[in-house]
């Protein structure tokens, strides 16, 4: 099946990803025994509409977080400890 607004969650413009993820909230919650129609249902899908916007620095990858710590590191006088000599002299 292809996740087209007709055939998603209330006809919503959501990915199959997302239509997914939002049958099995429900699914879980009725077999709890528990109201599905709730807030966070709601939340989910506002954030599914409209996602919050991400920062630059929320969009680094691992290895340039990493490189910059190593560089704050290093310019705060301390030593890169990954980049250290394994030998040091005595």
């Amino acid at each position: 099946m292809t996740s087209e607004p007709a055939n998603t969650f209330r006809g919503l413009p959501l990915t199959a990803a997302q239509d997914s993820e939002i049958r099995h909230y429900i699914h879980t919650r009725v077999r709890s025994g528990l109201p599905w129609d709730t807030l966070e249902l709601e939340a989910m899908l506002s954030d599914m509409l409209d996602p919050p916007e991400t920062d630059q620095e929320d969009q680094r990858t691992l290895s340039d977080s990493m490189t910059l710590e190593r560089a704050a590191l290093v310019l705060d006088g301390g030593k890169d400890l990954d980049r250290a000599d394994p030998h040091p002299e005595s």
